[in-house]
């Protein structure tokens, strides 16, 4: 049986990221499956786990005025080729407050695994957020993922959030983000995900853009290939004075895959404006032949232009 720097090791090994977690001035959280194995935080940041039966629940809190100058490594994975982990996740930021995290999802193994995720996130005031999620999947297909996080940005608050998973199989993907901003909140979601065989990737973000002069961004970037299916329902709406917003989803499609995309922009203030894109097709042509009038074949050259899509 492995030693828990053992397990710590064998999860970070699969990512490109050295967490360096024995760094005094670097919190870090590391859960195997429903089991926490490393962790560690710092002045001002206070982390709080109960272990369940049935998963881990984090209750998260950033004194006020407290900056956390290093990224903050989360790992949530599993390394048995079955299971189910579940992450009940509570995040209060305090005023002025400012945090960034980075966390690795990591199912190298994954047959029939899920990985269930439910956050509740409250940035005070003049607070800034910032959380880069990674997925690291197997490439059997055998996986469930299920982000769901309800996000409150307070005044001249900033929310930004990152959902990568281009390494290894989809499987299946549900993400769901809802999020309200106060006056001159801000919130900029992005996702980047690569499918292909029969996986299923569905990303469900809606953003309130309810105060004053506050702002938002919905980003999706999607590649589809053999036969994966997405569909991409991103909703803004504005009802606060110059309220200013964007919805951008932009998706490849190769082989036998479908891609849907559903922006939805709604306004409810006369001073306020959102507006938005969706675009659904195969790669460039002209990029296509002066790729392969480089010497790449043609199929090296679809992978160069769908990883530049996807590239951060």
């Amino acid at each position: 049986m492995k030693t828990q720097p053992e397990l710590i090791s064998s999860l970070y090994d699969y990512t490109d990221t050295d967490p360096n977690l024995k760094d005094p001035e670097t919190a870090h959280l590391v859960i195997n499956g429903n089991t926490v194995i490393g962790m560690h935080a710092v002045t001002g940041l206070n982390i709080k786990v109960k272990e369940l039966d049935d998963g881990v629940e984090l209750l998260v809190t950033l004194d006020d005025g407290t900056i956390v100058k290093k990224p903050v490594h989360l790992c949530f994975g599993m390394l048995p080729e079955t299971g189910i982990q579940r992450i009940i996740m509570n995040v209060n930021i305090g005023t002025n407050a400012q945090i960034s995290l980075l966390a690795h999802c990591v199912f190298p193994n994954a047959v029939d695994v899920q990985h269930l995720m439910d956050a509740t996130i409250h940035i005070a005031d003049g607070a800034r957020y910032s959380y880069f999620e990674k997925h690291v999947h197997s490439s059997k297909g055998g996986l469930k993922v299920y982000p769901k996080a309800v996000v409150h940005v307070g005044k001249n608050a900033h929310f930004k959030t990152e959902f990568e998973l281009i390494k290894g199989r989809v499987g299946l993907i549900d993400i769901e983000y809802e999020t309200s901003c106060d006056d001159g909140g801000v919130v900029d979601m992005m996702a980047r995900i690569s499918g292909r065989a029969d996986d299923i990737i569905k990303i469900k973000e809606i953003g309130h853009l309810n105060g004053e002069r506050s702002k938002g961004a919905l980003t999706s970037k999607i590649a589809v290939r053999d036969n994966a299916r997405a569909e991409v329902y991103n909703k803004l709406t504005a009802s606060g004075a110059y309220a200013r917003g964007h919805v951008d989803c932009k998706e490849i499609l190769q082989d036998n895959g479908v891609a849907t995309a559903i922006p939805i922009v709604e306004v409810h203030h006369p001073k306020a404006h959102i507006t938005h894109e969706a675009a659904i097709g195969s790669v460039d042509n002209k990029q296509l032949e002066t790729l392969m009038s480089r010497g790449l074949s043609e199929d090296d050259a679809v992978e160069m232009i769908i990883n530049g899509l996807l590239a951060r």
